[in-house]
């Protein structure tokens, strides 16, 4: 149960959201009052633990798109034809070589693996991802994982992928012990919701930890096509604001299109000051941002840990099968059709 009288001085603030989810653009704009707002309202309130203890420590590795980057552009673009690495279908498995790592954070690697050519694309659309594969020497099967890369679909002769790497991950230890000029076999892409052009007049995210990499493909696709005027609302839950991937990339799009797109981050341990959402998820926070199930053109995404779409939309039985809308979206009013998880 939630104290009803703990979110009366939210109220204001919920209504000054339902008017961003429901009018046109206006000029300029702060959202710093409103998260601060939203802030204060919801200290203390109970929710979704995202991971298993105090700790923050994930059991197994449940990789869902784990990749973030900036999607900066090579530094001399290529003028040729542009070919697809990525073609599906009976393709098979891609060796590519790894070009450089970066360090995002104490757990977290971006990696640029190249393309087959300079002036390859991907191949990848929106929404899909890429199957990749490793078989250590002491391992009787091949361990696979989907991962989401962040690279723009248009770049040319890479894609980035950023790794959280998980205490029992196999991929992600892998992952994280490769060195420039080794390969890693991928395959795809895989596609997930293809998401065309205004085709929803607004759209949801919610994530936790590396879910957010899928979050971030629609978000960009969305705010790179000159004539979607579709608006993004981003809810996105970790651990602590170091945990926070592509939060640069989020900001930018949050100050050039502040009356489409909006964050609110929600962390559990907060440092000293943090303006926005402590603790977790919860059904309150999800009311107060989220626009109403009756709000005609929504879509809500759901990518996080299996814990996450248990409480916020119900599990997926499998890749192919949605499954059942069930937890705080269900209760909230929001329908199947109105939701997908990654």
């Amino acid at each position: 149960m939630f104290a009803r009288p703990l979110f009366r001085c939210s109220q204001p603030i919920r209504n000054n959201i339902r008017r961003y989810a429901t009018e046109g653009p206006s000029a300029g704009g702060s959202n710093t009052l409103l998260y601060s707002g939203i802030a204060a309202a919801l200290a203390g309130a109970g929710g979704y633990y995202y991971y298993n203890g105090s700790s923050g420590a994930v059991k197994g590795e449940r990789s869902r798109g784990n990749a973030v980057s900036s999607s900066e552009p090579n530094t001399v673009e290529p003028t040729g034809p542009k070919s697809k690495t990525f073609t599906g279908g009976d393709q098979g498995w891609i060796d590519l070589k790894l070009q450089n790592v970066e360090v995002v954070n104490h757990n977290t690697k971006k990696l640029r693996f190249a393309l087959n050519s300079d002036d390859d694309v991907s191949g990848l659309q929106i929404a899909s991802a890429l199957l990749t594969k490793y078989k250590g020497p002491e391992m009787e099967k091949p361990v696979i994982r989907p991962y989401t890369p962040t690279s723009d679909e248009a770049a040319r002769g890479y894609i980035d992928l950023i790794v959280k790497k998980y205490p029992n991950g196999p991929m992600s230890s892998h992952l994280h012990d490769m060195e420039p000029e080794q390969r890693l076999a991928f395959k795809g892409p895989i596609p997930k919701y293809p998401l065309e052009e205004n085709k929803h007049k607004h759209i949801a995210l919610i994530a936790g930890g590396t879910g957010i990499t899928p979050m971030y493909q629609l978000a960009r696709a969305v705010f790179g096509r000159p004539n979607d005027k579709t608006k993004v609302t981003l809810v996105y839950g970790n651990l602590t604001e170091e945990d926070i991937l592509l939060k640069k990339e989020f900001e930018e799009l949050e100050n050039t299109y502040p009356q489409r797109f909006r964050a609110f981050y929600v962390l559990d341990k907060p440092p000293e000051h943090w303006t926005q959402g402590s603790g977790h998820v919860t059904k309150e926070l999800l009311k107060t941002v989220l626009p109403e199930p009756k709000e005609e053109g929504l879509k809500v995404f759901v990518c996080g840990p299996p814990g996450m779409y248990k409480a916020i939309s119900g599990v997926k039985p499998s890749p192919s099968d949605q499954g059942e809308l069930e937890g705080m979206l269900k209760e909230l009013g929001y329908s199947k059709d109105q939701v997908y998880k990654f």
